[in-house]
């Protein structure tokens, strides 16, 4: 026993050829008698047991030459006057085991962020998911975790190269996109994010510039480079989520963003010079709407006034004519009572309308003809007085 040894020269620090001390008795290593002439640790005596930092300090020594080869012999590489690793004994392999069970236990404990959450596998199965906070396993091997960043916001940009970024429209051009995808691991399902998908950045990647091009290829270039960009993000957006839920990705994308959308610079001049051209045209069109708007309400007015005069004027005429008719029925009445005196009105009437608007002269058989003067034309008419004259 390491404690009570009394084989002689057998003992950590007894003598022997091999041993720490040159000769003499061996004894227990807390009553250390002097030993031999030897070139050991153990040439002296008299000094005072080893602690316990010690035995741990020649524990290790003790391993190291192990692993070199040694096998617990002496330190030295030369004779028998080396120095032997002492016996820790029982207190000190407790402490080791202790130390080693401590260390293997830890392995089962886990500490989660609260942008964090862990996902927990038992012989690479897995097993459930810790949120945020302090939370135990089984220590490996049995039990094994995996810390992922669920609320870390990730970016993936597209159309850094040239075969990325040329896609084809509706109405067949070319336009150049470049564009961002930001997305993160999905929260009801992280462990898919692990198990699923060996690269899920690639996939991310791969899924949205297949779902980019799809949707490109349904809508017109000038949709896309002015009125419908949101709409193309959104559509984006959405189809590359659906797919990824297909593929169990565990991934959640947040949002997708057009950075440029533009024709491609071989032609980038001629399709300015085509958008001036639309524009030229599309200022006519609305020079020509606002003269159309400006002309047509004219015309129309013109044309019912137009119309009410010609319905004032039928209604005038078929007001005289039947004003006219009845004079005559009335006229032909009276002259059935007194025609002959009717005739007369009638003659009479009739040379009034005629030589009112004629110029009259008078025949007169001493004087000959003298015009007629009216004596309504000799009346001098009155001069205009002014105020300031007397």
């Amino acid at each position: 026993m390491p404690w009570d040894d009394k084989t002689k020269g057998s003992g950590p620090w007894g003598g022997g050829g091999s041993g720490s001390g040159g000769g003499g008795e061996g004894g227990s290593p807390w009553n250390r008698p002097t030993g031999g002439g030897g070139s050991g640790n153990g040439g002296g005596g008299g000094k005072e047991p080893p602690d316990l930092e010690e035995q741990m300090r020649r524990m290790q020594d003790r391993f190291r030459q192990r692993r070199g080869g040694g096998g617990g012999r002496k330190r030295g590489g030369g004779g028998g006057g080396g120095a032997q690793l002492p016996n820790l004994g029982p207190l000190g392999f407790l402490v080791i085991i202790g130390v080693v069970i401590l260390s293997w236990l830890s392995t089962g404990v886990v500490v989660v962020d609260p942008t964090q959450q862990a996902a927990v596998f038992r012989f690479g199965k897995w097993q459930t998911n810790f949120g945020p906070g302090l939370h135990f396993h089984l220590p490996t091997p049995i039990e094994s975790h995996t810390l992922m960043p669920v609320e870390r916001r990730i970016e993936t940009r597209l159309g850094g190269t040239k075969e990325e970024s040329l896609m084809l429209t509706q109405d067949e051009n070319i336009v150049d996109i470049q564009f961002s995808v930001f997305w993160k691991v999905d929260t009801a399902n992280p462990e898919n994010y692990l198990l699923n998908v060996r690269e899920p950045s690639l996939a991310v990647e791969m899924v949205a510039e297949s779902v980019m091009r799809e949707v490109v290829g349904k809508t017109k270039l000038q949709s896309i480079i002015t009125t419908e960009r949101d709409k193309v993000q959104q559509e984006v957006a959405e189809q590359t989520q659906t797919l990824l839920n297909e593929y169990n990705a565990g991934v959640e994308i947040l949002s997708v963003q057009i950075d440029k959308s533009d024709p491609p610079q071989q032609v980038i001049e001629a399709f300015n010079d085509v958008n001036v051209a639309e524009q030229d045209a599309q200022t006519l069109t609305n020079q020509a709407t606002q003269f159309a708007n400006q002309i047509v309400p004219q015309a129309r007015g013109t044309a019912q006034r137009l119309l009410q005069e010609a319905e004032a004027y039928r209604d005038r005429v078929i007001a005289d004519a039947g004003g006219e008719a009845a004079r005559f029925d009335q006229i032909f009445e009276e002259y059935r009572k007194a025609p002959r005196v009717t005739r007369e009105r009638m003659y009479l009437e009739t040379m009034e309308r005629v030589l009112g608007k004629t110029d009259k002269m008078i025949l007169d058989q001493k004087s000959g003809a003298v015009p007629y003067l009216p004596l309504e034309r000799t009346r001098r008419p009155a001069p205009a007085t002014n105020g300031g004259d007397q």
